[in-house]
């Protein structure tokens, strides 16, 4: 007499979507291209209200001093003075921020191709988060406030990267700082860094990496420091979403996705 095997229930698409997987090299290339293309348009697509982008800069930059902590304008003229230390910091504001993201992104995909999507998920979630930030709350950076003092130190020493001088500010919304991605994507690379790299000195230099970004982005002129704790915000929104997505937080995943033997009925 045979025996019929009750046929296991396919899982849904739904779940299928939320259950880890092995990331694809290509889907992953033409995601990320896309979603950054989308991330560009629909940033500088974002009304630039000159006038109330300066409001809410005066304010914050008001706020700030009236409670005793705006440091940002000593930062900026006294890193200003030495010439080879913000020439630096400018172009470290200008390219690290891409090149050390991807290269994190490359590494997990890698080496840790198990959390590699959960990891990808809260960076695409917390950039998304930014873009409500953009738009319900234009701000000027201290470098563009026309009476503040602060100094403009891409223009002064005449280095590239400033996307809202030349060609590139027809093409880019310069009153789009708060909040800053350049805090949460350098916080997303320290705690993939902190938490999966193997080497103690890996570790400190991950995790010393948004410290040296808080620095360069005061010392620039280009962001106040509560626009990092905006991106510090929009990043546990980020991590938040990726733990409802999959259950576990990329750290609580295995390192590699296991192999599912096929059923053998």
């Amino acid at each position: 007499m045979t025996t019929v095997r009750p046929t296991a229930k396919k899982p849904s698409l739904l779940a299928r979507a939320r259950t880890p997987r092995k990331p694809m090299l290509w889907f992953e290339i033409v995601l990320i291209a896309v979603s950054y293309w989308l991330y560009s348009l629909v940033r500088n697509a974002v009304p630039q209200e000159k006038a109330l982008a300066l409001r809410h800069a005066d304010w914050v930059w008001d706020t700030e001093r009236r409670i005793g902590i705006g440091v940002e304008h000593a930062i900026n003229h006294a890193v200003n003075k030495v010439t080879w230390l913000i020439v630096g910091m400018n172009y470290y504001y200008a390219t690290l921020h891409f090149i050390v993201t991807i290269g994190v992104l490359v590494w997990l995909y890698r080496c840790h191709p198990g959390r590699y999507i959960s990891g990808r998920l809260a960076l695409f979630a917390t950039t998304g988060i930014a873009l409500i930030g953009f738009y319900f709350f234009p701000l000027a950076p201290p470098r563009l406030m026309e009476d503040a003092g602060f100094i403009d130190t891409v223009a002064v020493h005449h280095t590239w990267g400033s996307m809202s001088q030349g060609s590139a500010a027809s093409v880019s919304n310069p009153y789009a700082a708060m909040p800053s991605m350049h805090i949460g994507w350098s916080t997303w690379c320290a705690t993939m860094i902190a938490c999966f790299a193997r080497h103690p000195w890996a570790k400190a230099l991950g995790i010393l990496y948004p410290v040296a970004t808080l620095l360069v982005i005061i010392s620039t002129a280009n962001h106040f420091w509560t626009d990092a704790l905006g991106g510090l915000i929009c990043l546990g929104i980020g991590f938040a979403f990726s733990y409802a997505w999959f259950g576990s937080f990329p750290w609580q995943l295995p390192q590699y996705i296991e192999r599912r033997n096929p059923d053998p009925g």
